[in-house]
């Protein structure tokens, strides 16, 4: 019969390992988190980076960074299993490859690939692995608490891991230097909004629920002490400091331009997180409220200090969302604590400092020696070439959203007919048997005319349908952007205001002969009116001649 330590110990261990499987879900989250605030032409780029942080990362925190962990602690070179089995060594793998993907969100969109990887096998074979032999994995006291007589307090990684990523990718970006047009001649900023919102919300909401296997799975459900009280208390303050978060950086930014940013709003929630996280099982509940308003609160102020000050381009704010936000939660930790939890509030509050400094040095300058030797062998940042035409086809040679998908007779706002049922007549006329042409190419008393529009895009349906409806279903058409007489409107990304005065338009090239252009014309602009500024403009222009590729057919026979 299986005595109760042993159960417990086997429940622990699954508990260990589905948290970690939490913990590791957290990867998607990144992913699309940080492919929504970069261009649309990296964003295959980003998601490879986040894919090889956890394919080369963990594997080299298995070969090598465990091992030098045991060897930092005085242990030896010992193999991954030699304390605590695989389990324990997959719990741990799934915290340094969080603090390792931190990095990739700072350098997005002028990194070299190589670069990043180097510097990723670096990480976990070396910088994360020394933080934690300072810390957690101290056979005696820690290294702070050798110091200062105090141990320092990191409870699931607030530090250790978000503050020590966030460090690093902020000197990653600053050495890099920041993306092409991002600052004037005269250091003005330019705004450089990511592709999409709905990606980067998504992301959040991926992390958040991953989050919870940081700081609850920490905790341990089946302590026979109190564990059941610190796990009531970290989901508790998990959750206040994530809402709360939140809050703090909606309300900074709608007292800086007057509109609550959602990008911001869904930073704050991480940066939250990110300040509870080193202690989340030592803060009163009202503490984790103050600890997530702050953190939340600097979060828009940190950023536009880094972006418009410091001139650092940190693309997805991985220092205000989880360095500056860990720093804070680190410090805060003995003025919030739960009675009883800190016997010294001054005592404590130096074991942080101390702490912080020691992690945060070391990490700035292992990541400041290691990208400036690749910026010195000109292995830091792709060509400028590249990085115009994006790192998707530049490093992986991918589009990630290619402009023309397979051959398909109806997209938007078709009948649906597949293309043995729908046939298209050049020109929606009749047939060239049945019509008399002249030797140069013009048809006898006929003219070929170019109607070329400017639209909504959400008209082009509409057009489509209403040009097969007069017999014209023949056209080009293109994604493009411009201004007219729609007036300009104000765009925010992550509180930066900027002036939209290019809009987005489809433009419609029809050539016709057979219909007559002023039916064409009614058509379409029948079809694309919505009664607003910026309906766009319908151009009608004689043709020449025109040309059949495949027949060498001429005037309206190629029409």
């Amino acid at each position: 019969m299986t005595d109760v330590a042993t159960a417990v110990e086997a429940i622990n261990q699954t508990w260990i390992l589905t948290v970690s499987f939490l913990i590791f879900f957290m990867h998607a989250g990144f992913a699309m988190l940080e492919a929504g605030q970069v261009r649309s032409k990296n964003v295959a780029n980003q998601l490879t980076k986040n894919m090889l942080t956890w394919g080369i990362g963990v594997t080299v925190f298995f070969l090598i960074g465990t091992g030098f962990e045991s060897l930092m602690t005085g242990a030896g070179f010992a193999p991954a299993a030699g304390a605590g089995g695989y389990v324990g060594w997959f719990y741990g793998a799934v915290f340094a490859m969080t603090a390792a993907t931190i990095v990739s969100g700072a350098v997005a969109g002028r990194a070299k690939l190589r670069a990043y990887v180097t510097y990723t096998f670096l990480l976990a074979a070396v910088i994360y692995p020394m933080v934690t032999a300072m810390t957690w994995a101290a056979p005696g006291p820690d290294l702070v608490e050798q110091i200062t007589g105090t141990a320092f307090a990191d409870f699931a990684g607030g530090m250790i891991v978000h503050g020590m990523g966030g460090i690093a990718g902020l000197t990653a970006a600053a050495i890099l230097g920041p993306r092409m047009d991002r600052y004037n001649e005269d250091g003005s900023v330019n705004v450089i909004p990511g592709h999409s919102m709905t990606f980067a919300v998504l992301g959040t909401l991926m992390l958040c629920f991953g989050w919870y296997g940081f700081n609850v799975g920490t905790a341990g459900a089946f302590d026979l002490g109190d564990g059941a009280n610190t796990l009531s208390l970290v989901v508790m303050t998990t959750t206040m400091a994530m809402a709360t978060g939140a809050i703090g950086s909606a309300a900074v930014a709608y007292l800086k331009t007057g509109k609550v940013d959602t990008l911001y709003t869904a930073n704050g929630m991480l940066a939250g997180l990110a300040g509870i996280t080193a202690i989340t099982n030592t803060t009163s509940w009202w503490g984790a409220i103050i600890v997530g308003l702050l953190a939340g609160a600097q979060l828009p102020i940190v950023f536009e200090f880094v972006s418009e000050r410091l001139k650092i381009d940190d693309v997805c704010a991985v220092f205000p969302v989880h360095g500056s936000a860990g720093v804070l939660g680190a410090l805060l930790m003995p003025f919030v604590a739960v009675p009883g939890a800190v016997e010294s509030v001054a005592d404590q509050f130096i074991a942080q400092v101390v702490g912080v400094v020691i992690i945060g040095g070391w990490t700035l300058t292992a990541t400041a020696i290691i990208w400036y030797v690749f910026k010195m062998t000109g292995e830091a940042r792709v060509t400028p070439e590249h990085e115009q035409d994006g790192l998707d086809i530049s490093e992986h040679g991918v589009d990630t959203y290619p402009e023309f998908g397979s051959d398909r007779i109806a997209t938007d706002g078709g009948d649906g007919m597949s293309a043995d049922e729908f046939e298209i007549k050049t020109d929606g006329g009749s047939s060239a048997d049945d019509h008399e042409f002249r030797t140069d190419g013009g048809e006898a008393g006929g003219e070929i005319k170019m109607i070329t529009s400017v639209i909504r895009p959400e008209k082009l349906g509409a057009v489509k349908q209403a040009l097969a409806e007069v017999g014209a279903p023949s056209l080009t058409v293109t994604n493009v952007s411009g201004r007219g007489s729609q007036p300009a409107k104000k765009g925010s990304w992550r509180g930066e205001e900027y002036t939209v005065d290019l809009h987005q338009k489809a433009k419609i090239e029809c050539v016709v002969a057979d219909v007559p252009a002023s039916e064409v014309v009614a058509a379409i602009r029948e079809a694309a009116n919505t009664g607003e500024p910026g309906d766009g403009k319908i151009f009608v222009m004689d043709v020449e001649n025109a040309v059949q590729v495949r027949t060498g057919k001429e005037g309206t026979e190629a029409v």
